[in-house]
Protein backbone atom coordinates (compact mmCIF):
# COMPACT_ATOMS: atom_id res chain seq x y z
CA UNK A 1 0.00 0.00 0.00
CA UNK A 2 1.20 4.04 -1.18
CA UNK A 3 2.32 5.61 1.61
CA UNK A 4 1.26 9.11 2.18
CA UNK A 5 3.67 11.61 2.13
CA UNK A 6 3.38 12.40 5.77
CA UNK A 7 3.83 8.91 6.34
CA UNK A 8 6.73 8.76 4.46
CA UNK A 9 8.35 11.35 7.18
CA UNK A 10 6.96 10.72 10.38
CA UNK A 11 7.56 7.30 12.28
CA UNK A 12 3.78 5.43 12.40
CA UNK A 13 4.45 5.13 16.14
CA UNK A 14 6.11 7.71 18.24
CA UNK A 15 7.77 7.38 21.12
CA UNK A 16 8.34 10.19 24.11
CA UNK A 17 9.77 9.54 27.75
CA UNK A 18 9.15 11.99 30.23
CA UNK A 19 11.42 10.60 33.24
CA UNK A 20 9.82 7.21 33.90
CA UNK A 21 6.76 7.35 32.24
CA UNK A 22 7.21 6.44 27.75
CA UNK A 23 4.57 7.91 25.76
CA UNK A 24 3.47 6.23 22.96
CA UNK A 25 1.77 7.91 20.16
CA UNK A 26 -0.33 5.89 17.23
CA UNK A 27 0.92 8.17 14.38
CA UNK A 28 -1.28 7.79 11.32
CA UNK A 29 -4.07 10.33 11.53
CA UNK A 30 -5.26 9.97 8.44
CA UNK A 31 -6.23 6.72 8.71
CA UNK A 32 -7.58 7.33 12.07
CA UNK A 33 -4.75 5.51 13.59
CA UNK A 34 -6.15 2.26 12.11
CA UNK A 35 -3.96 -0.99 13.31
CA UNK A 36 -2.28 -1.40 10.02
CA UNK A 37 0.07 -4.47 9.38
CA UNK A 38 2.99 -1.51 9.82
CA UNK A 39 1.12 -0.32 13.60
CA UNK A 40 0.86 -3.91 14.69
CA UNK A 41 4.19 -4.40 14.03
CA UNK A 42 5.41 -0.50 15.46
CA UNK A 43 3.93 -1.69 18.47
CA UNK A 44 5.01 -4.94 19.19
CA UNK A 45 8.54 -3.80 18.67
CA UNK A 46 7.67 -1.00 21.23
CA UNK A 47 6.15 -3.19 23.73
CA UNK A 48 8.99 -5.84 23.21
CA UNK A 49 11.40 -3.41 24.21
CA UNK A 50 9.60 -1.66 27.31
CA UNK A 51 9.31 -5.16 28.77
CA UNK A 52 13.07 -5.13 28.91
CA UNK A 53 13.87 -1.15 29.28
CA UNK A 54 13.97 -1.08 33.92
CA UNK A 55 14.22 2.36 33.61
CA UNK A 56 10.46 2.92 32.64
CA UNK A 57 7.68 2.41 35.19
CA UNK A 58 4.67 3.57 33.32
CA UNK A 59 3.52 3.50 29.60
CA UNK A 60 1.04 6.52 28.09
CA UNK A 61 -0.76 5.12 24.67
CA UNK A 62 -2.54 8.05 22.98
CA UNK A 63 -3.35 8.89 19.19
CA UNK A 64 -2.21 11.89 16.97
CA UNK A 65 -4.94 13.75 14.72
CA UNK A 66 -8.99 13.58 15.83
CA UNK A 67 -9.36 10.17 16.63
CA UNK A 68 -7.32 7.81 19.36
CA UNK A 69 -7.91 4.84 16.90
CA UNK A 70 -10.79 2.84 14.00
CA UNK A 71 -10.02 -0.57 14.73
CA UNK A 72 -8.04 -3.01 12.01
CA UNK A 73 -6.91 -1.19 8.36
CA UNK A 74 -10.08 -2.39 6.76
CA UNK A 75 -8.60 -1.00 3.23
CA UNK A 76 -5.17 -3.13 3.86
CA UNK A 77 -7.70 -6.33 4.78
CA UNK A 78 -9.49 -6.07 1.42
CA UNK A 79 -6.10 -5.86 -0.57
CA UNK A 80 -5.41 -9.59 1.26
CA UNK A 81 -8.48 -10.85 -0.38
CA UNK A 82 -6.64 -11.05 -3.59
CA UNK A 83 -4.18 -14.00 -2.39
CA UNK A 84 -5.13 -17.53 -4.10
CA UNK A 85 -6.99 -18.72 -0.40
CA UNK A 86 -8.71 -15.64 -0.27
CA UNK A 87 -7.34 -13.90 2.04
CA UNK A 88 -7.99 -16.90 5.02
CA UNK A 89 -3.91 -16.82 6.01
CA UNK A 90 -3.64 -13.26 5.63
CA UNK A 91 -6.79 -12.81 8.25
CA UNK A 92 -5.57 -15.67 10.48
CA UNK A 93 -2.20 -14.02 10.67
CA UNK A 94 -3.59 -10.68 11.01
CA UNK A 95 -5.59 -11.38 14.07
CA UNK A 96 -3.06 -13.70 15.44
CA UNK A 97 -0.73 -10.87 15.61
CA UNK A 98 -3.23 -8.64 16.73
CA UNK A 99 -3.97 -11.10 19.64
CA UNK A 100 -0.08 -11.28 20.30
CA UNK A 101 0.17 -7.57 20.59
CA UNK A 102 -2.69 -7.51 22.94
CA UNK A 103 -1.66 -9.94 25.41
CA UNK A 104 1.69 -7.96 25.60
CA UNK A 105 0.27 -4.88 27.15
CA UNK A 106 -0.98 -7.18 29.90
CA UNK A 107 2.08 -9.27 30.22
CA UNK A 108 4.32 -5.95 30.97
CA UNK A 109 5.34 -5.57 33.76
CA UNK A 110 4.88 -1.32 33.33
CA UNK A 111 1.27 -0.09 33.94
CA UNK A 112 -0.46 0.91 30.57
CA UNK A 113 -2.77 3.65 30.58
CA UNK A 114 -4.99 4.34 27.34
CA UNK A 115 -5.79 7.89 26.52
CA UNK A 116 -8.68 7.93 24.15
CA UNK A 117 -10.34 10.82 22.42
CA UNK A 118 -12.41 11.15 19.63
CA UNK A 119 -13.28 7.67 18.76
CA UNK A 120 -12.19 4.14 19.64
CA UNK A 121 -13.73 1.53 17.14
CA UNK A 122 -13.72 -1.92 17.35
CA UNK A 123 -9.89 -3.03 17.72
CA UNK A 124 -9.75 0.37 18.95
CA UNK A 125 -11.97 -0.20 21.68
CA UNK A 126 -10.38 -3.71 22.24
CA UNK A 127 -7.51 -1.54 22.56
CA UNK A 128 -8.57 0.23 25.61
CA UNK A 129 -10.44 -2.11 27.04
CA UNK A 130 -6.82 -4.21 27.27
CA UNK A 131 -5.02 -1.75 28.67
CA UNK A 132 -4.57 -1.63 32.58
CA UNK A 133 -6.54 1.74 32.98
CA UNK A 134 -7.74 4.64 30.84
CA UNK A 135 -8.46 8.34 31.11
CA UNK A 136 -10.59 9.31 28.30
CA UNK A 137 -11.87 13.12 26.89
CA UNK A 138 -15.11 14.31 27.37
CA UNK A 139 -16.58 13.44 23.78
CA UNK A 140 -15.07 10.11 23.06
CA UNK A 141 -17.40 7.39 21.79
CA UNK A 142 -16.52 3.93 22.71
CA UNK A 143 -17.94 1.11 19.72
CA UNK A 144 -17.32 -2.31 18.80
CA UNK A 145 -19.54 -1.41 15.48
CA UNK A 146 -18.01 -4.69 13.03
CA UNK A 147 -21.36 -6.19 12.71
CA UNK A 148 -22.57 -2.51 11.01
CA UNK A 149 -20.43 -4.11 8.26
CA UNK A 150 -20.91 -7.87 8.91
CA UNK A 151 -18.22 -8.26 10.72
CA UNK A 152 -18.57 -9.66 14.19
CA UNK A 153 -15.74 -7.82 16.50
CA UNK A 154 -15.11 -11.48 17.87
CA UNK A 155 -11.21 -10.53 18.96
CA UNK A 156 -12.33 -7.07 20.18
CA UNK A 157 -15.25 -8.93 22.34
CA UNK A 158 -12.39 -10.80 24.27
CA UNK A 159 -11.38 -7.82 25.80
CA UNK A 160 -14.49 -6.01 26.33
CA UNK A 161 -16.32 -8.76 27.96
CA UNK A 162 -13.53 -9.04 30.71
CA UNK A 163 -14.24 -5.53 31.29
CA UNK A 164 -18.01 -4.63 31.07
CA UNK A 165 -20.84 -6.48 32.58
CA UNK A 166 -21.62 -9.22 29.64
CA UNK A 167 -25.36 -8.21 28.79
CA UNK A 168 -24.04 -4.59 28.08
CA UNK A 169 -20.76 -6.43 26.21
CA UNK A 170 -23.58 -8.23 24.21
CA UNK A 171 -26.22 -5.08 23.13
CA UNK A 172 -22.64 -2.95 21.90
CA UNK A 173 -21.50 -6.19 20.39
CA UNK A 174 -25.08 -7.03 18.44
CA UNK A 175 -26.16 -3.64 17.48
CA UNK A 176 -22.97 -2.27 17.07
CA UNK A 177 -24.27 1.29 18.76
CA UNK A 178 -21.76 3.44 20.46
CA UNK A 179 -21.33 4.21 23.94
CA UNK A 180 -20.16 8.10 25.28
CA UNK A 181 -17.65 8.50 27.41
CA UNK A 182 -19.18 8.82 30.64
CA UNK A 183 -21.19 5.42 29.50
CA UNK A 184 -17.94 3.62 29.61
CA UNK A 185 -17.06 4.65 32.52
CA UNK A 186 -20.53 3.93 34.13
CA UNK A 187 -19.89 0.77 32.81
CA UNK A 188 -15.91 0.16 33.74
CA UNK A 189 -14.54 0.70 30.46
CA UNK A 190 -12.89 3.54 31.47
CA UNK A 191 -11.66 4.52 34.92
CA UNK A 192 -12.18 8.54 34.18
CA UNK A 193 -13.56 11.10 31.84
CA UNK A 194 -12.30 15.05 31.87
CA UNK A 195 -12.09 17.65 29.09
CA UNK A 196 -10.28 17.94 26.25
CA UNK A 197 -8.10 20.33 27.54
CA UNK A 198 -7.20 18.62 30.88
CA UNK A 199 -6.60 14.95 29.08
CA UNK A 200 -2.77 15.21 29.07
CA UNK A 201 -2.39 16.74 32.25
CA UNK A 202 -4.57 14.39 33.99
CA UNK A 203 -3.54 11.32 32.55
CA UNK A 204 0.32 12.38 33.04
CA UNK A 205 -1.09 13.04 36.89
CA UNK A 206 -1.91 9.77 37.24
CA UNK A 207 1.21 8.53 35.56
CA UNK A 208 2.94 9.89 37.64
CA UNK A 209 1.40 8.63 40.93
CA UNK A 210 2.51 5.04 39.65
CA UNK A 211 5.81 5.86 38.28
CA UNK A 212 5.99 7.17 42.27
CA UNK A 213 5.67 3.49 43.46
CA UNK A 214 8.02 0.70 44.19
CA UNK A 215 8.03 -0.90 40.67
CA UNK A 216 9.16 -4.54 41.57
CA UNK A 217 5.92 -4.34 43.36
CA UNK A 218 4.05 -2.86 41.00
CA UNK A 219 5.08 -5.68 38.52
CA UNK A 220 4.83 -8.16 41.01
CA UNK A 221 1.17 -7.31 41.46
CA UNK A 222 0.55 -6.78 37.66
CA UNK A 223 0.88 -10.37 36.86
CA UNK A 224 -1.11 -11.10 40.06
CA UNK A 225 -3.67 -9.39 39.01
CA UNK A 226 -4.31 -11.09 35.62
CA UNK A 227 -3.44 -14.38 37.10
CA UNK A 228 -5.65 -14.69 39.96
CA UNK A 229 -8.52 -13.11 37.84
CA UNK A 230 -8.64 -16.49 35.74
CA UNK A 231 -8.60 -18.55 38.77
CA UNK A 232 -11.75 -20.56 41.55
CA UNK A 233 -11.87 -18.26 44.46
CA UNK A 234 -9.55 -21.00 46.86
CA UNK A 235 -6.95 -21.19 44.34
CA UNK A 236 -6.71 -17.12 43.68
CA UNK A 237 -6.06 -16.92 47.71
CA UNK A 238 -3.35 -19.42 47.72
CA UNK A 239 -1.67 -18.23 44.76
CA UNK A 240 -1.65 -14.62 45.95
CA UNK A 241 -0.88 -16.08 49.28
CA UNK A 242 2.52 -17.28 48.12
CA UNK A 243 3.00 -14.00 45.57
CA UNK A 244 2.40 -11.88 48.78
CA UNK A 245 4.99 -13.69 50.94
CA UNK A 246 7.51 -13.53 48.37
CA UNK A 247 6.99 -9.90 48.00
CA UNK A 248 7.71 -9.56 51.57
CA UNK A 249 11.22 -10.90 51.86
CA UNK A 250 12.28 -8.03 49.02
CA UNK A 251 14.60 -5.78 50.44
CA UNK A 252 12.74 -2.80 49.43
CA UNK A 253 9.66 -3.50 50.64
CA UNK A 254 11.20 -4.34 53.97
CA UNK A 255 12.78 -0.76 53.59
CA UNK A 256 9.23 0.64 52.53
CA UNK A 257 7.50 -0.89 55.49
CA UNK A 258 10.20 0.38 57.81
CA UNK A 259 9.85 3.77 56.83
CA UNK A 260 6.57 4.08 57.12
CA UNK A 261 6.71 3.03 60.92
CA UNK A 262 9.58 5.37 61.39
CA UNK A 263 7.94 7.96 59.30
CA UNK A 264 10.40 9.11 56.95
CA UNK A 265 10.49 8.32 52.80
CA UNK A 266 11.55 4.89 52.15
CA UNK A 267 14.98 5.16 50.53
CA UNK A 268 14.09 2.16 47.71
CA UNK A 269 16.72 1.13 45.20
CA UNK A 270 14.62 0.41 42.40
Amino acid sequence: MAKTARESKMPILERNDTGAIAHLTLNAPDRLNALSDEMLAALQAQLDALEQDRSIRVVILSGAGKAFCAGHDLKQMTQGRQAEDGGKAYFQDLFDRCARMMMSIQSLPQPVIARPHGIATAAGCQLVATCDLAVAAEGTRFGVNGVNIGLFCSTPMVALSRNIPRKHAFEMLTTGDFISAERAAELGLVNRVVPVDQLEQETMALAEKLADKLGSAVKIGKQAFYQQAQMPLDQAYAYTAEVMAQNMLHRDTEEGISAFIEKRPPNWRQ
